[in-house]
């Protein structure tokens, strides 16, 4: 059985200070990467100001995202909060794939 990828906007909202953010970076870039590697993830970077991040992902459901996002080190360390969009892409820029 094959699934319909669908595109997530993931909101990561920091919870605590950006020292406590700070000590939990350098896994959750690791963690980051695990799920580029798995071709999960498209885009990741921090937001201006720096109270957050976005990453846009990929995945067969909303539930998928949450599941990945209870492995993050962020997540684990209790410094971040997550909001999960969907949406269904109609247009896009010439060079960028849209699968609907």
């Amino acid at each position: 059985m094959t699934f319909k990828l669908r595109y997530f906007l993931i909101l990561v909202d920091y919870i605590r200070p950006l020292p406590e953010v700070d000590a939990a970076l350098d896994a959750h870039r690791a963690f980051l990467k695990s799920h580029y590697d798995a071709g999960h993830f498209l885009m990741s970077g921090a937001r201006t100001p720096r109270d957050g991040g976005i990453i846009l992902a990929q995945a067969s459901d909303r539930d998928e995202v949450s599941l990945w996002l209870h492995d993050d080190p962020f997540c684990k360390a209790g410094v971040a909060e997550y909001q999960i969009k969907e949406w269904n892409i109609t247009m896009s820029a010439p060079g960028w794939p849209v699968t609907n």
